[in-house]
């Protein structure tokens, strides 16, 4: 499966700690995040992390466009309900996730859930959904 890392800057730090935690399970799949994020994760983890642009530079653009071509599986979006700077790309994200059945975690509760649905088989029916779209980050 293909997933997303993203965060707000206050929720970096949250991010980096989940993925320590849940670094078995994320070892069997392919990562993506956002530059800063995903630079984080993968200084701390050790996990491969294929990165996109930073926020500032079109970064969730690039998150979007994968959601969208069903090269994305899951997206974890740690979101600072306190902080008005990417309301856009939060209400962008979440939609392209409804649009296209994307499992979509934007606090650590949720992201917990998703993780172990994930490594319970849950989320296999994505396989079945969009088999054209394995290749992406394979």
């Amino acid at each position: 499966m293909n997933i997303a890392l993203m965060s707000h800057d206050r929720k970096k730090e949250l991010m980096v700690q989940f993925c320590i935690a849940y670094c078995g399970i994320l070892a069997k799949h392919s990562i993506f995040a956002t530059n800063t994020t995903g630079r984080l994760v993968q200084e701390a983890t050790g996990l491969p992390v294929t990165l996109f642009l930073s926020h500032m530079h079109g970064g969730s653009q690039q998150v979007g466009a994968r959601i969208a071509y069903g090269e994305i599986d899951m997206v974890l979006f740690f979101t600072d309900p306190q902080s008005n700077d990417l309301d856009e790309d939060i209400s962008y994200i979440t939609r392209l996730c409804d649009q296209y059945s994307v499992p979509f975690a934007t606090n650590v509760a949720t992201a917990e859930m998703l993780i172990h649905g994930l490594e319970r088989g849950d989320l296999d029916w994505r396989d079945i959904m969009y088999p054209r779209n394995r290749a992406f980050g394979s």
